[in-house]
């Protein structure tokens, strides 16, 4: 947030009377989106652990509607993969990634580099989790195609994540996430996520702080894919 508004994906889309509202020019706006999305990065720790015990797998899609799409087609939706621990009745840790399609090409790495081998994954009936059993998993499947159950209560960890995550999306962001920086809040959803327990809030921006000065530098360019144009209160000396 920034004087109470919330930085958006495309800060260079912002008119002047959004940012006068704002209170804030425009480089202070691009400067406050790139610093986030630094954070952003470093919200990842290197070699940290992979779920274990009973986990959850299944997609979901980030998007608006779509005409004519049916099942698990898409056109412009992005498609996240999701993978929940199971803690008793409630939700564990969590695992989220943006993947190209929902082809055991994508999914099977991504259990791979979530959940330890020799963990129970429970998934639906997609062919694409076949491998599963073969990749050293125990694959637990329930297929919610024609079932008398449906997929929430079937799967209800699952499912309550990505519910979670697009009104995050939607609340917090206002839909304003582009497709090529949804990785970067796929993982601040984890890290807030998987932390929402901490009693210590202090401690979390402590580590993120480490962990954001051991990563390679992000400038804006790298960010952004282009360089920094100077706003032009910047250029006019003001």
């Amino acid at each position: 947030m920034v004087y109470g508004y919330v930085v958006r994906d495309q800060p260079e889309k912002w008119g002047e009377r959004t940012r006068a509202a704002a209170g804030i020019g425009a480089r202070q706006l691009r400067n406050s989106w790139t610093w986030l999305h630094k954070l952003r990065r470093a919200m990842v720790r290197p070699g940290r652990d992979l779920l274990s015990g009973a986990v959850e797998v299944d997609e979901t899609y980030v998007g608006g509607a779509e005409q004519g799409a049916q099942g698990r087609e898409t056109e412009n939706k992005a498609i996240v993969a999701v993978a929940v621990e199971k803690s008793g009745r409630g939700l564990g840790r969590i695992r989220l990634r943006r993947i190209e399609d929902v082809s055991a090409n994508s999914l099977l790495p991504f259990v791979q580099s979530a959940v330890t081998p020799g963990s129970a994954v429970h998934t639906d009936g997609w062919k694409s989790y076949a491998g599963l059993a073969k990749a050293g998993y125990q694959h637990q499947v329930t297929v919610i195609s024609g079932g008398s159950e449906p997929a929430h209560e079937v799967m209800p960890r699952v499912h309550l994540v990505a519910s979670l995550l697009k009104r995050w999306l939607i609340g917090t962001h206002q839909g304003g996430v582009q497709h090529q920086h949804l990785d970067y809040y796929l993982d601040e959803f984890t890290f807030r996520f998987n932390r929402r327990r901490s009693k210590v809030r202090g401690l979390l921006f402590h580590r993120l702080a480490e962990q954001a000065v051991a990563i390679d530098p992000a400038p804006y360019r790298t960010i952004t894919g282009k360089p920094m144009v100077p706003s032009a209160s910047v250029s006019q000396g003001q």
